[in-house]
């Protein structure tokens, strides 16, 4: 086998790989975007019964954080409401 040979069956391989990433990443992308479908069409149905999703939204945020972190937000919320007569 010539050093020729060599690089272009090591390119190659390479090349295979990167392919490879390339395609998985892409798979990904397309479930993210039919998770984010998925997501799209609860909110509608949650909309259609009556719910209002950006209050539905803020609570799904709200799930997934810290219930200290919260408490103090809340907390120099009210504060800061206070201060400004509201």
């Amino acid at each position: 086998m010539s050093d020729s040979t060599a690089i272009d069956t090591s390119y190659r391989v390479t090349a295979d790989e990167l392919r490879q990433f390339i395609e998985r990443y892409e798979r990904l992308e397309a479930e993210k975007k039919e998770i984010a479908d998925q997501q799209k069409e609860v909110m509608a149905e949650a909309k259609g019964r009556g719910y209002d999703t950006k209050v539905l939204r803020k609570v799904v945020a709200l799930r997934k954080r810290d219930k200290d972190d919260i408490a103090e937000e809340e907390a120099v919320l009210e504060m800061y409401k206070e201060a400004l007569g509201m």
